[in-house]
């Protein structure tokens, strides 16, 4: 049986979307792929709200940040972390013998924006590493108030990882100044996983011209090169069939409305939120909720892998706390191309199932 995904990722995929990956090959040296590639950037930059260029990468987000923190760290690099994901940054960094400081806070809590200000005043740094939305914890970072932060510091190159919300709330990132901001395929956005996205600002481009040892197959600057002189080819042999049906996905986000979209995606935040309320309690911060995914505290100590196990039977998957939260918490993802009306049917199950 199909089980209908509410996990933080992957999503449910539309099935014309899943049909769009089969579309037959085509050379991806060929004028067809260049215009397919140069069609999807074209989109993304609205989906990002940015007239910076836009790079693609055959991987999965963690590569992206990856190429993010080598190529825009020449000095060392700050990273805040708000739970698992946004320690991620700093495990990357220090596998890769990038100079970087970790500064993590209390899970359920966002980042601190003064805090943020006090590092970067030091002088110490000139890259900052953060995560917009937190999927283990269910936190929303306050983008626009760090972003207010950052201009102070023209020499910080600002990288944000947006995985789990781009396209599933308002990013506007050259009016926040973000200068790489990253994106994978298989959350808000509705696709199957296996491509990244990120913007590229001048910014950027300038401060990995001075990075010695930025890697190969995930150097920014090289892509960005490469596309500039080869009419948006790319250096390695790209995933034509995720690009297939990320050029119809992304038309068909553009038809909804990005606005329209945003407010979908609250709405359903909101009914998740005010359900977990009646009968459980939120694990995050009221004041920073994240809108694509919602972390409910486990305050009646129900089997979190047994009511999965039954919800599995009735063809639905929600997904249990994540690390050091596994059955203190239970998280209900509501993001991409869901609606309030799967997510009703999806709370009325286990209200059936808990009994409530």
């Amino acid at each position: 049986m199909h089980k209908k995904l509410f996990i933080p990722g992957p999503v449910e995929v539309r099935e014309d979307v899943l049909e769009k990956m089969a579309t037959p090959m085509i050379g991806h040296r060929s004028k067809e792929a260049s215009k397919l590639q140069r069609d999807i950037s074209d989109k993304m930059r609205k989906v990002f709200h940015t007239k910076e260029e836009i790079l693609l990468s055959t991987s999965s987000g963690t590569g992206l940040l990856e190429g993010a923190i080598r190529c825009s760290t020449a000095k060392r690099a700050a990273v805040f972390s708000i739970g698992a994901f946004g320690k991620r940054w700093h495990q990357i960094a220090e596998c890769n013998n990038v100079p970087a400081d970790l500064y993590e806070v209390e899970w359920g809590k966002a980042a601190d924006v003064n805090e943020i200000d006090k590092v970067l005043a030091t002088g110490k740094y000139d890259s900052l590493c953060i995560t917009h939305n937190e999927t283990s914890t269910g936190v929303m970072n306050p983008i626009e108030e760090i972003a207010e932060v950052v201009k102070k510091y023209p020499d910080i190159v600002w990288c944000v990882d947006t995985v789990s919300s781009m396209g599933g709330t308002k990013i506007e990132v050259d009016k926040l100044g973000i200068d790489i901001c990253l994106t994978s395929s298989q959350k808000a956005l509705g696709l199957p996983p296996g491509m990244a996205i990120c913007s590229f600002s001048k910014k950027a481009v300038e401060r990995a011209k001075n990075v010695k040892f930025r890697g190969y197959y995930l150097d920014l600057l090289s892509i960005y090169n490469y596309i500039q002189k080869k009419d948006y080819q790319y250096p390695s042999t790209p995933s034509l069939s995720h690009m297939f049906a990320m050029d119809y996905q992304l038309d068909r986000i553009l038809e909804e409305g990005l606005e329209n979209r945003y407010n979908r995606h609250l709405e359903m935040a909101k009914y998740v939120r005010e359900w977990a309320k009646k009968y459980f309690e939120l694990f995050a911060d009221e004041r920073y909720l994240s809108n694509t995914l919602t972390n409910i505290k486990n305050t009646r100590d129900i089997d979190v892998a047994e009511l999965n196990k039954k919800l599995g039977e009735r063809g639905f998957q929600i997904s249990n706390g994540y690390g050091k939260l596994k059955g203190k918490a239970f998280r209900i993802a509501h993001m991409a191309d869901c609606t309030l009306d799967d997510i009703k049917e999806l709370l009325e199950n286990i209200n059936e199932i808990l009994g409530l």
